[in-house]
């Protein structure tokens, strides 16, 4: 009984691991909420008062001071031109699978100027040229369709035409660039990645630059400047510092696809003198010597050194001048071969393209000299210019 006795009271007493309680969790954690806060706060007034400072107030403004003369002089022409700029959309229409629906899809956008209060907007052919529905959004933000009345896609210009009151459009101020000098400041207003009536500054950085068209002709006399030019300022204005139009920014070269201080813009001299043309017949009214040239590919085919002559239009003058087309039987053969024509003015020309260019800024009554070659005789002929459409 004792040994019973004994054995039951130390069970009771000294209780096995088994059964002997945990710690207390929730004090321990209270204990270290409490440290927590302690060392916040603590912490708090030992880091927070250097640093903050109740007393702060604005600094005082320092007076600036009169704005200097070049600056008024942006500030001036912005404000005289920016209202003449133009934001240029084009889109398209796709129907659905079962041409339920017609969806408009976004293709590109540019810039462009008002030339006239009859609402002819200029702009680059290569903005447009994919375009079903064009849009014009003025400097005051309200949007109009338009619609497209010419284009030269030669010298990459095209004109628009909208149906906006007349106290909308204020056309641009037009100068020369015939008499630009390298050095001199220009500013270009565009819309450089669909932002509108953005203003850059720079100066001519060469002049009679070449650059190729969309149509690979040469577009000459191009004006290059340093004038920060990026996607969608193609078709704005490039100005003076008078505020006066003196090329349609088209073109930049860059690796990167932006401004690196090279861009090039169309002489306003150019759109001066095909503009009016596209406004009365929208295409430009071309000159040459009155022939039908025979296709590029007979200039390889026959080892030609030149645009060979199809057939001379009659009272041309190139009819005039004497000059021969390719005679053909009725079986469709070459019986003789035309006149083909090598130079210009003395200018060599390898093919259309080239024979083009050489005329380029010619008018119906100049005279050319045209070298040609005729049964491998080199013949020469004063070859008055016509009209030819």
């Amino acid at each position: 009984m004792n040994l019973f006795s004994d054995e039951s009271s130390h069970q009771q007493t000294d209780p096995s691991p088994a059964k002997r309680r945990g710690p207390d969790w929730l004090t321990i954690g209270g204990v270290w909420f409490i440290v927590f806060i302690l060392v916040w706060a603590y912490a708090g007034r030992s880091t927070s008062s250097p640093l903050l400072s109740p007393s702060a107030e604005p600094r005082p403004i320092t007076d600036r001071g009169d704005l200097n003369r070049d600056e008024l002089s942006n500030i001036d022409v912005f404000r005289e031109a920016s209202p003449s700029v133009a934001y240029v959309t084009t889109s398209e229409l796709q129907r659905t699978l079962f041409g339920m629906n017609v969806y408009e899809i976004p293709l590109g956008t540019g810039s462009g100027f008002i030339y006239d209060k009859q609402g002819h907007i200029v702009t680059n052919y290569h903005v447009i040229k994919d375009g079903a529905l064009l849009r014009v959004r003025l400097s005051d933000h309200s949007e109009w369709e338009a619609r497209l009345v010419g284009a030269e896609p030669d010298k990459d210009i095209a004109v628009l035409k909208i149906e906006a009151p007349a106290d909308l459009l204020h056309p641009i101020s037009v100068g020369q660039s015939a008499n630009l000098l390298v050095g001199q400041k220009v500013l270009a207003i565009g819309n450089p990645f669909g932002w509108d009536q953005t203003l850059t500054t720079g100066v001519v950085s060469a002049l009679g630059r070449e650059i190729q068209s969309l149509t690979g002709r040469k577009i000459r006399d191009v004006i290059q400047t340093d004038a920060a030019i990026n996607p969608g300022n193609s078709g704005g204005p490039l100005l003076d510092s008078a505020g006066r139009l003196i090329g349609v920014n088209t073109q930049i070269s860059s690796p990167t696809g932006g401004s690196v201080g090279i861009g090039f813009a169309v002489p306003v001299d150019t759109v001066n003198e095909i503009v009016p043309d596209l406004i009365r017949y929208g295409h430009v009214k071309r000159v040459g010597i009155g022939v039908q040239l025979a296709l590029d590919t007979n200039i390889r085919r026959f080892g030609l050194p030149g645009p060979l002559i199809e057939h001379v239009m009659p009272g041309k003058g190139a009819e005039k001048a004497g000059l021969r087309g390719t005679m053909i039987d009725a079986r469709g053969y070459v019986r003789q071969l035309g006149d083909v024509i090598v130079k210009i003015n003395g200018l060599r020309v390898e093919n259309q393209i080239k024979l083009k260019d050489a005329l380029d800024g010619k008018k119906a009554g100049d005279k050319v000299l045209v070298t040609y070659v005729r049964d491998e005789s080199v013949l020469e002929a004063t070859v008055e210019l016509n009209v030819l459409r």
